[in-house]
């Protein structure tokens, strides 16, 4: 089995190499990528020769879903992580399994007698993604659950301007300009909401396509949003944000 491992502790790389060729001699580690920059255009170009990848949530530039949303992957991947916030969010993409750091040999072995019962059960490789897929079809949030003194209101999510963080604490503002408290961070929301309707702009915010009533051109090659409802701070896309922003607001894939 030729296996591709996004990881970026070079330690946690070679230990997860070690039980991998553990579990089967036959295993090659055809590439360890350490980053979303290094791994976008390495999957775009090679994936074809891949059969399983194992990835990383949590890298020094970003979370391995990001990975998703810029190319296509068509082969299944195991996820890692030391934190569990991440086991919904890992399912939604093509996820056969979610592995806890420190990992196991154990747990290790497990997940990969899965990829095989799912091979023998489903057909070859190549139909293998399409059905985890299919299992797995995307869904996004559409109303969220806030709380007002003793009250709880259902608030969908086409009536939000925008999500933002502060301090540690997130927040999601109404078209109303209505302020509640939420209990997600921006990460999970990126991959509750719908992608063509909300655009993550920079660290700390999180806007509804239909609220933005205007873009103007900021400082330092920046963007600047006017959003219907009124804030007490800025809403700038990042710079490195401002391509892919451009895009997602003409509507391109």
């Amino acid at each position: 089995m030729k296996i591709v491992i996004v990881e970026d502790e070079p330690l946690a790389a070679e230990k997860l190499e070690r039980y991998l060729l553990k579990y089967s001699e036959t295993t090659e580690i055809v590439k360890t990528l350490p980053s979303l920059e290094q791994a976008v255009p390495w999957i775009a170009e090679n994936q074809s020769m891949v059969d399983l990848f194992f990835m990383d949530i949590q890298l020094t530039d970003g979370l391995s879903f990001e990975i998703f949303s810029k190319v296509t992957v068509q082969k299944p991947v195991i996820f890692t992580t030391a934190f569990d916030e991440f086991a919904i969010d890992a399912f939604k993409v093509n996820s056969i399994d979610y592995l806890l750091k420190p990992i196991m040999f154990t747990d290790l072995s497990r997940a990969l007698q899965k990829l095989k019962s799912l091979k023998k059960q489903f057909g070859n490789p190549e139909i293998l993604t399409p059905v985890i897929q299919q299992i797995q079809k995307r869904t996004y949030k559409d109303r969220f659950l806030v709380s007002m003194g003793n009250h709880i209101h259902s608030v969908p999510s086409d009536t939000v301007n925008a999500f933002y963080a502060e301090g540690r604490d997130a927040y999601l503002i109404t078209d109303q300009g209505k302020k509640y408290i939420i209990e997600y961070k921006l990460e999970a929301l990126e991959e509750l909401l719908d992608p063509k309707h909300f655009f993550r702009v920079n660290r700390s915010f999180i806007v509804n396509l239909i609220a933005i009533t205007d873009v103007t051109v900021y400082a330092n090659r920046r963007l600047k949003l006017t959003l219907k409802s009124k804030l007490d701070k800025e809403v700038v896309i990042s710079r490195e944000k401002v391509a892919d922003f451009k895009k997602w607001f003409e509507g391109l894939d």
